[in-house]
């Protein structure tokens, strides 16, 4: 089974998902106001899709995919979670660099996304390992 990438960004209206370019046949977007409402419809376009080809009696290739943050949208979808300022104590990266990303003034190098992924890794696993008595 293909494992393909989806990739969430902030659109005019919220949120828009999207495969990368694949070899297939076909693809599947979702929208929302939400990061979980984009989900929810790209879920739902997948399945739509598959019906189709069904009812049509060709082949459905199956995938498996993945969602994949741009930086501007995790940054609007998790600040109600995180403060700017936590996320530099996270990521290393300063307020006004993720301020920039934010809201779309600037967008992050290769390398400074790799240094928010990593932050963000570590952080979960830091989460994870907490036990409450």
């Amino acid at each position: 089974m293909k494992k393909v990438k989806v990739f969430i960004e902030k659109s005019e209206y919220g949120f828009s998902a999207y495969m990368d370019d694949t070899p297939l046949d076909y693809s599947c977007i979702g929208e929302g106001k939400t990061v979980e409402e984009t989900i929810d419809d790209f879920n739902n376009s997948y399945s739509e899709m598959r019906s189709f080809y069904e009812e049509k009696g060709r082949h459905f290739e199956e995938i498996r995919y993945e969602f994949y943050y741009d930086t501007a949208s995790f940054l609007e979808e998790y600040c109600k979670a995180f403060s700017l300022a936590g996320l530099e104590r996270i990521t290393g990266v300063s307020q006004t660099q993720l301020g920039h990303y934010l809201h779309g003034r600037r967008k992050p190098s290769a390398k400074t996304v790799a240094r928010i992924q990593k932050g963000v890794e570590q952080f979960a696993r830091d989460l994870t390992a907490v036990r409450f008595a």
